[in-house]
Parts: structure tokens; C-alpha cells; sequence
């Protein structure tokens, strides 16, 4: 790829990323449903005609807007685990941190996941729940690690790392009576909740103490 090449792929990136930002909004506002493309073009202050360059129809928009914060959780989980080390209980801590974190800088595009996400045809949500495994992947392979290197208790990885998620998000979902807490206190405070059911006893102490 050529400078002109890659100055162009930066430019149809920022632009899509634009549009995706004027489309969560206008849906938090409205509501799928009631959206309209020209309340799409204002908010983004572009034309109709821009939207469907980059976006075939409505629910296009919204599928592009649910599958991008589910790659964000794909892309970005997983390095941050990797920077907590081998342990798998540091690792699974580090990947809800992330997690809620990248919850809340898009908050209000997780709470339109949840809102609308039913609207998609059957070939959509067959694409969210193939993410949703896919992005929980990390934080399962930890608590599968971490069973198998005698730190955490018999549990159901695939149980728990869902029911670390539905945590996460209820940052977004019911941010306007935790917020009070701040996202650390947040975090910190499930963190407290949870390891005591998945550490083992005698190790517990030592990970608390690290939140």
C-alpha cells in the first residue's frame, strides 16, 4: 500500500468511525425504530447519501454499530491480560478491569446492544452470539488455567466468565446510580464479590490485597 493508499484507508476509517458515533447517538435519542437517515446526516452533519456509501440500509447501521464494540472487547482484552503476567488469577483480574473499561467508554452503544440487538435478522444475531464467545474467550481460558494450576475452585468457566461480563455491563446499564462509585470503586468492588467464590482460601488474601 502506497502513502496515497494508506492516507485514504485512514480517511474511510475516521469517516466510518464518525458515522457509527452519530448512529449510537441518534438511537440512544430515539430508539431504532423511530431513527431516521436524515437524523443520521444531521447529527454527523454529512449527507444521506454518505451514510449509505459506507452502510446499505438501517439495520446495517445497527449491526455495524453492535459488532464494533464487541471487536473492541476482542481486540483489546487480550492484551491487557497479557501485560498482568502468567498467573491466571492476576490475568482473569486484568481482563475484567479491561472489560468494564472499554464498557465505559462506550457506554451507551453496550446499552443499545442490549435494546435493539432482537431488531437484527437471524444472520446477525447468529454474528453477536459468535462474537460474544469469541470476545469471552481470554477471560475463560483463565479461569480454565487457573482451575487446572489448583488457584481457583471447580467452577463453570463458561458460567462465570458470563456472569463477569452481565457484571461489566451493568456498569453501562445502571451507570446512573453506580456512577457515584467512579469506575475504580466500580471494579474494585466486584472484584471484592467475585474472587471470593472462585480463588482458593488460601490464597484469596493475596489477590485481594493486589485490587
Amino acid at each position: 500500500m502506497d502513502v496515497a493508499e494508506a492516507v485514504r484507508a485512514v480517511r474511510a476509517s475516521s469517516r466510518r468511525r464518525q458515522l457509527l458515533d452519530a448512529a449510537v447517538a441518534v438511537m440512544g435519542r430515539t430508539g431504532f425504530h423511530q431513527m431516521s437517515m436524515q437524523a443520521l446526516a444531521d447529527e454527523a452533519d454529512v449527507s444521506v447519501g454518505l451514510f449509505y456509501k459506507y452502510f446499505g440500509s438501517k439495520e446495517d447501521i445497527l449491526l455495524a454499530a453492535i459488532i464494533d464494540i464487541l471487536e473492541a472487547f476482542r481486540d483489546q482484552l487480550q492484551p491487557a491480560m497479557d501485560q498482568a503476567g502468567d498467573d491466571p488469577v492476576m490475568r482473569l483480574i486484568a481482563g475484567f478491569r479491561q472489560y468494564t473499561t472499554i464498557v465505559d467508554q462506550n457506554r451507551d452503544a453496550v446499552v443499545l446492544t442490549y435494546r435493539e440487538s432482537r431488531t437484527l435478522d437471524a444472520d446477525g444475531r447468529e454474528r453477536i452470539k459468535e462474537l460474544e464467545v469469541e470476545t469471552s474467550a481470554p477471560m475463560r481460558d483463565a479461569i480454565s488455567a487457573g482451575i487446572d494450576a489448583g488457584l481457583m475452585n471447580e467452577v463453570d468457566p463458561d458460567l462465570v466468565v458470563f456472569d463477569l461480563m452481565m457484571l461489566a455491563h451493568g456498569w453501562a446499564l445502571k451507570h446512573w446510580h453506580f456512577a457515584p462509585h467512579q469506575l475504580a470503586g466500580y471494579i474494585a468492588a466486584q472484584l471484592r464479590f467475585t474472587l471470593p467464590a472462585l480463588v482458593v482460601g488460601d490464597k484469596l488474601d493475596e489477590y485481594l490485597a493486589t485490587i
